[in-house]
């Protein structure tokens, strides 16, 4: 049964992530948080963290260690499997479709609408995550300035999202054994 689940729920996910990664976050969210509650919305954040300082594709990543965690490796195979193979047989189905009839409006319209739809779905998440940081032990000042940092390195000086990752969580370790090292004496 669980490996069932599993497979539905990455199933959905890749039948449903249309527009790549990003796209994809929200719909893993709410399979993995939401309806099989394997985790937490916290715990979700932090592997998402990790995910996207790692190489490759964000939802298959996510599958692989989620599908892991829930159900061991055959659970991890079942995962990726589930996340890829809807989005194979879908290229292949769809982009023979659109490139017969690529010359027609309503093809450019459909594409050109999905745009705001995954825009809107990143920006819920993100308001999400800014609400959760803001209720830990950051604050709301401490999150405000992570913001504005890491809008400023990523868009002016055009830092890579997975350096800035990588920088905060060296950062948070640092800031953590430093603590326990305050404990200790």
């Amino acid at each position: 049964m669980e490996q069932k689940q599993i497979f539905m729920a990455f199933f959905r996910v890749g039948m449903l992530g249309f527009g790549g990664g990003p796209a994809a976050i929200p719909l893993v969210q709410k399979e993995v948080v939401d309806t099989y509650k394997w985790m937490d919305a916290d715990e979700f954040s932090d592997i998402l963290a990790l995910g996207n300082a790692l190489p490759g594709p964000i939802a298959t990543k996510l599958a692989g260690y989620i599908g892991f965690r829930v159900g061991g490796i055959w659970g991890m195979v079942n995962g990726v499997l589930a996340t890829i193979v809807p989005t194979i047989i879908m290229m292949i189905v769809l982009l023979a479709s659109l490139n017969a009839f690529r010359d027609q409006g309503w093809v450019k319209g459909m594409s050109t609408a999905v745009v705001p739809v995954v825009g809107v779905m990143l920006l819920t998440m993100t308001i999400d995550f800014i609400k959760k940081s803001s209720k830990s032990s950051l604050g709301w000042i401490w999150t405000i300035v992570f913001i504005i940092a890491g809008l400023v390195l990523m868009e002016v000086l055009q830092v890579h999202p997975a350096i800035l990752i990588f920088a905060l969580l060296i950062g948070a370790l640092l800031k953590r054994d430093a603590k326990d090292r305050g404990k200790e004496t």
